[in-house]
């Protein structure tokens, strides 16, 4: 069934050929469809791009009595840090001193402090040295050098003995002890093993009032040498390692466990005595 245009025929052909026209503009300007948000495909962002995931940061309390009872927190473990040093300054009280103030005994015990390519560390040299200084000046007879040779290729005894050799003091003066993993072990085997009695200990002014409280708890009458040092970074390091081996001294002190390794008695000591009486 056909539809009547009324109208003059021209408006009437006008009308078709606009119509064809728009048509055939449609087709060719159509704008493509927009593909779905799905359907589209981002690169992935590079590994060295991506943010790192949020972390979790420490924050304050925000109600003021939790803020209270941590500085409480805070405070009460700065005070139990501390109370093992200084129950070690007050036990070793006035047996500290320099060189020329240590009483006459018959061995002096000088603790390791590491190596710098076989070598003593200066803070090891400058205890060697006042080692040194008590047997020249007769205050000592015998020292006792006792250190770490867990391995084949770390051996503070005998570099120490070496060094002190080189110092003027007798190789059959010197007595190494190749055991002393830490300050409790040296004090423990010097009274066990090598029979010390009463020694002069010689280390740095913040380790000799532990050496001296813990050999006082290993039954030797012991009086400390404190070396002085410079206060470098060093020396801030040993104090504040300090804080933290004193807590271990003073259960060593309490406690008194046997050392890591304990062994045979030697003779050493006695030998190195009676050679120097002849």
């Amino acid at each position: 069934m056909g539809v009547l245009v009324r109208g003059k025929s021209g408006e009437s052909r006008a009308s078709g050929a606009r119509t064809t026209v728009l048509g055939l503009l449609g087709r060719r300007l159509k704008v493509p469809r927009r593909p779905a948000r799905s359907a589209l495909r981002l690169p992935k962002r590079p590994a060295l791009l991506r943010l790192p995931a949020r972390s979790a940061v420490l924050r304050m309390p925000r109600t003021r009595r939790a803020q209270r009872w941590l500085v409480q927190g805070l405070m009460a473990a700065c005070v139990l840090a501390l109370v093992p040093a200084t129950w070690m300054r007050l036990e070793a009280g006035d047996r500290v001193g320099t060189t020329a103030e240590a009483p006459a005994r018959e061995v002096a015990v000088v603790f390791g402090a590491g190596l710098w390519n076989g070598r003593p560390t200066p803070y090891l040299a400058h205890r060697l040295d006042a080692a040194a200084e008590l047997y020249r000046t007769g205050k000592v007879k015998v020292v006792l050098v006792t250190g770490d040779n867990s391995r084949v290729e770390y051996d503070e005894p005998d570099a120490m003995r070496t060094y002190l050799t080189g110092r003027g003091v007798p190789d059959e003066r010197i007595v190494s002890d190749y055991a002393g993993f830490d300050s409790w072990d040296s004090c423990v085997r010097a009274k066990k093993i090598f029979g010390v009695d009463r020694a002069v200990l010689v280390s740095q002014g913040f380790h000799i009032h532990r050496a001296v409280t813990l050999c006082r708890s290993a039954g030797i009458d012991a009086y400390g040498v404190g070396v002085d040092e410079p206060r470098d970074s060093t020396w801030y390091y040993g104090g504040a390692r300090e804080l933290a081996a004193s807590g271990k001294a003073a259960l060593d002190a309490l406690f008194r466990p046997d050392p890591r390794f304990l062994g045979p008695e030697e003779p050493g000591v006695t030998e190195a005595l009676a050679a120097g009486a002849r």
